[in-house]
């Protein structure tokens, strides 16, 4: 996948991405990120990139032509089609069904504004998709970029060591969350393993775990539980789960 980064900082961003999962996937070939900066297709002694807003108020917004020539930059660097996502607290909640369906596309072009944001007549002329990944407003787009790149580059085949551990996170393949894990020791002053994980059996450890997704998801985040297609199993583990919740002294394995 090639990624495209119209960005004033587009160094920051690769920075973020140089690292991690994101950095192997960069090492293996398959995530490749260019930065395109507006400053530099800027006309005049001073690469003037914003102006004042028409009709007056606070900040400042960036300019149609430098973008509008940094995109056009972009798309002529590679014949792959690629749709342009600005990157913005106005767009679509990012989500995980929408990650995994950018990260199939050959290719992206990524939009990060700054200030009060973009000559709203470039973002309809020029970009194809807003997507914002929280409500709440950053100071640019560029953080928001990094946490799409990383979202989608884990997903690309070979990206992580263990294939399963993306179909396994939250948010995977069922739209639960995950189920809690533990690691050594056994026993700690914070409290114990489950036994269920200690035992070798395998179908009782499936089971356990996902009882747990299921329960978790409902303590946490019923929302995604109306909307997930569980089984007649499901609905008996989830039923299990929240008995076990409402007995006195029972452990469901539940951490703290």
């Amino acid at each position: 996948m090639r990624i495209d980064l119209i960005s004033l900082f587009p160094d920051f961003v690769a920075s973020l991405a140089g690292h991690g999962v994101v950095g192997r996937a960069g090492e293996r070939g398959l995530i490749d990120i260019h930065g395109w900066n507006p400053r530099d297709y800027a006309e005049g002694n001073y690469r003037r990139v914003d102006d004042r807003p028409f009709g007056g108020g606070p900040g400042m917004v960036m300019l149609i032509e430098p973008l509008r020539a940094a995109l056009q930059a972009a798309r002529a660097a590679d014949p792959a089609p690629a749709p342009v996502i600005y990157l913005s607290p106005q767009g679509r909640r990012l989500d995980q069904a929408r990650v995994r369906a950018l990260a199939s596309a050959p290719r992206l072009i990524l939009l990060c504004g700054r200030y009060e944001g973009v000559d709203e007549r470039l973002l309809q002329a020029e970009v194809d998709e807003e997507l914002s990944i929280g409500d709440y407003v950053l100071s640019g787009g560029e953080l928001a970029a990094a946490v799409l790149i990383d979202a989608v580059a884990r997903l690309q085949d070979g990206a992580l060591n263990d294939a399963q551990s993306a179909e396994q996170d939250s948010f995977g393949v069922d739209g639960l969350l995950d189920c809690p894990h533990y690691t050594r020791p056994v026993e700690h002053a914070l409290g114990a393993v489950p036994e269920v994980l200690l035992s070798g059996n395998h179908a009782q450890i499936a089971r356990w775990r996902r009882m747990q997704a299921l329960g978790r998801t409902w303590l946490r985040r019923p929302d995604l539980l109306e909307e997930a297609a569980l089984s007649k199993q499901d609905r008996a583990l989830l039923a299990e789960f929240l008995a076990m919740q409402a007995t006195p002294g029972t452990n469901s394995g539940e951490p703290a």
